[in-house]
């Protein structure tokens, strides 16, 4: 498949379903507070002035929750949909276009960036692409979370919503996401994995990934516990 073929599914499926979803999870947050957690640490690790991104920000709530908590944040997608969703529902944060592949902007001009269950869709082959644009974008010393579904069976969403539209949502091994983070450049901070919520109805554990972008003269790993 290539980047378009990709790009494109990903994009349709969203902007068939942006209003149920964003009105299916739009007070999520308020049940997840390890969620709630990693984005207060996130916030805390975020350092400088400069702008922070919320990558693949769908309808924007993890964006307005960073906001909440004082961050420089915007947000980028490539659902149009999704996007007047964000613009609609938080009027004074700033939401673009775009595929986080080629993102457009300069190089180390984010002082934080997250990938907030956004790199599920992208081919596990286009991953050393993707982690190694999120390091360009960064600043020296700069942190990245990233956030997945863990594990090795991937789920297929056929019709979500009643939509004709399908996606497969693509599950990670945790220990695999950080040796892609190391080799794109990243220094792994820490990893966590949570079990899976039943009244969240999820069926698969959730993984956070923090990094960051060492400063000259660094080296890559820090540290890597289990």
């Amino acid at each position: 498949m290539t980047d378009s073929d990709f790009l494109t599914t990903t994009r349709t499926f969203y902007d068939a379903i942006a209003e149920d979803y964003a009105a299916l999870f739009r007070d999520a947050l308020a049940k997840m507070p390890l969620e709630r957690a990693m984005l207060g640490v996130f916030a805390e690790l975020v350092e400088g002035d400069g702008p922070v991104a919320d990558l693949g920000c769908g309808p924007g709530h993890a964006t307005a929750h960073l906001a909440a908590l004082g961050l420089p944040v915007f947000g980028v997608d490539l659902s149009e949909s999704m996007l007047a969703i964000a613009r609609r529902e938080n009027p004074g944060l700033r939401f673009e276009q775009g595929s986080m592949l080629e993102l457009d902007l300069p190089d180390g001009a984010l002082s934080g960036a997250m990938s907030f269950y956004s790199s599920i869709h992208t081919p596990v082959e286009r991953l050393p692409a993707l982690f190694t644009e999120f390091h360009r974008v960064l600043a020296p010393g700069a942190p990245l979370l990233v956030a997945f579904q863990a594990g090795e069976e991937h789920r297929h969403h056929d019709r979500p919503f009643g939509h004709p539209v399908s996606l497969t949502f693509q599950r990670r091994r945790p220990e695999d996401i950080a040796d892609l983070l190391t080799a794109a450049g990243f220094a792994l901070v820490s990893r966590t994995v949570r079990e899976p919520d039943p009244a969240l109805d999820e069926t698969s554990p959730q993984a956070f990934l923090f990094a960051r972008k060492p400063a000259g003269g660094e080296p890559r790993e820090e540290s890597a516990p289990a």
